[in-house]
């Protein structure tokens, strides 16, 4: 079957009407701007940690910084894959997180409690979108985001644990 051609460029049809589409890649887009938002949070507190839990957190929030910037391509690459613009500028990605990051350099107890609260806003985002993935019966968005959520929740698990007595 020949695609359809429009004078903008080839018309999409991948069985997502186009509002669902755009719909899921604003949503989508809103994720990625809390992924990003952690992720410049957690490898700003990996630089700054201090204190007896140095060596611990620096390592931990390394490994979770890691993960979190490998995830921005994954988000980012389906929201071009539903044939919209992924958000990429700072201006645009603050616009749309959820998660206010702290200005100047928290204690170390601090960052983790912090930290909680971005991956918690992050995977209420993330779970957030589902009804509507599941209406449209877009199996690759809620395959991404059930492997987001599952990282999000585990991780904040992993910091809250930190802050147990």
């Amino acid at each position: 079957m020949k695609s359809a051609y429009h004078p903008a460029g080839p018309v999409m049809d991948i069985g997502i009407a186009d509002q669902d589409r755009a719909d899921i890649a604003a949503g989508l887009s809103r994720l990625l701007a809390d992924s990003f938002t952690l992720y410049m949070m957690t490898h700003n507190f990996h630089w700054n940690v201090k204190g007896p839990m140095f060596n611990s957190l620096h390592q931990m929030f390394m490994v979770q910084y890691t993960e979190q910037w490998n995830a921005l391509d994954v988000i980012a690459e389906r929201i071009r894959a539903l044939g919209l613009p992924a958000p990429g500028t700072f201006a645009e990605l603050a616009r749309l997180t959820s998660i206010e990051a702290p200005e100047g350099v928290p204690a170390a107890k601090d960052m983790i409690r912090l930290l909680v609260a971005a991956q918690e806003a992050t995977a209420r985002t993330a779970r957030g979108l589902y009804p509507l993935v599941d209406e449209a019966k877009d199996q690759p968005s809620a395959d991404l985001l059930t492997q987001r959520l599952e990282v999000h929740e585990k991780t904040a698990w992993m910091l809250r644990s930190l802050l147990e007595e």
